[in-house]
């Protein structure tokens, strides 16, 4: 039965809190480690929780003009797919939010823009990673030299704002950074 609401959801309620009792780095690679923590649970048992730590990452929605954004097709090993995203990347160590925008739209497009807005910020799966991913808009696009990473194989191309909207809705993009930008950012076209 669900419990009458509070002005604040997201009070620290002592009945939902687990507590760290020990962290246990199993894996630490380049871009996530793996971690198998010891907490206590509210009701006092012990409990083991396996996540993924990644240290965040960024993702732009380029607007060509109102109705035609920027989105590249790049092959994505885990799904065996080619996807259809918007450019993102990983906050390099010490990186701003905004300049690892701007380097990765670069790198993913060629493009640099004018105008660059925070969008929404999210966690993509809490369930087993503390990763937040922070999306943005950009606008005022200036064309230039794509330089993608040396494992990168992408191709930027540019979409009716509509027919990636419809895209979402019949299931063919898929990756979630983009689902959440097309339709956080739809009311602003």
């Amino acid at each position: 039965m669900a419990r009458p609401s509070r002005p604040d959801y997201f009070f620290p309620d002592p009945a939902l809190v687990e507590k760290k009792v020990r962290l246990r780095t199993v894996y630490k690679g380049r871009c996530v480690g793996f971690n198998v923590d010891d907490v206590r649970l509210p009701n006092g048992r012990l409990a083991k929780r396996e996540y993924l730590d990644h240290h965040g990452a960024v993702g732009v929605l380029p607007f060509l003009d109102r109705r035609t954004v920027i989105l590249v097709r790049q092959f994505r090993y885990p799904v065996g797919r080619v996807t259809l995203e918007i450019p993102a990347g990983k906050l390099d160590a010490g990186e701003s939010h905004l300049t690892c925008v701007k380097r990765e739209l670069r790198e993913e497009t060629g493009y640099t823009a004018r105008r660059i807005r925070h969008l929404i910020d999210y966690w993509p799966t809490p369930a087993f990673s503390n990763e937040l991913l922070r999306l943005y808009t950009a606008e005022g696009l200036s064309p230039g030299r794509h330089s993608p990473d040396n494992d990168e194989f992408i191709e930027a191309v540019a979409v009716p704002l509509r027919e990636a909207l419809s895209l979402v809705r019949l299931g063919r993009i898929r990756d979630s950074k983009t689902v959440i930008a097309l339709l956080a950012a739809r009311g602003l076209a």
